[in-house]
């Protein structure tokens, strides 16, 4: 799989992703970090990648849509860094079955 880590998340979370054998970039480097949600959207269903955010626009953009690139929704309030991993890391399992099943929204709580 391939995932594209949204600007108010850790450019850390592109080590968690690869460290489970996945492709990962964060938006900073491929010069979205001041795109529109769009602008990452278009992107991230161009180069066929899901779009690991924050931001609620995404998830409700793709339920609307029905289209478009599949989003995990990290719903995690004011957090660490080092807590939003620790968070994240036991939960990759199950994150990436639930993606490989063909949900189009992931919601981590």
């Amino acid at each position: 799989m391939r995932f594209l880590i949204d600007a108010q998340l850790p450019v850390r979370l592109v080590d968690v992703f690869r460290g489970a054998g996945h492709s990962a970039v964060h938006v900073a480097d491929v010069g979205l970090l001041l795109a529109t949600d769009a602008e990452i959207r278009r992107y991230a269903e161009r180069k066929g990648m899901i779009v690991v955010t924050k931001d609620e626009d995404f998830a409700v953009a793709r339920q609307l849509a029905g289209k478009g690139p599949a989003v995990l929704w990290i719903r995690l309030g004011n957090t660490t860094n080092r807590a939003l991993v620790a968070r994240l890391e036991p939960l990759l399992a199950q994150i990436l079955s639930a993606l490989e099943d063909g949900e189009t929204v992931v919601e981590i709580r």
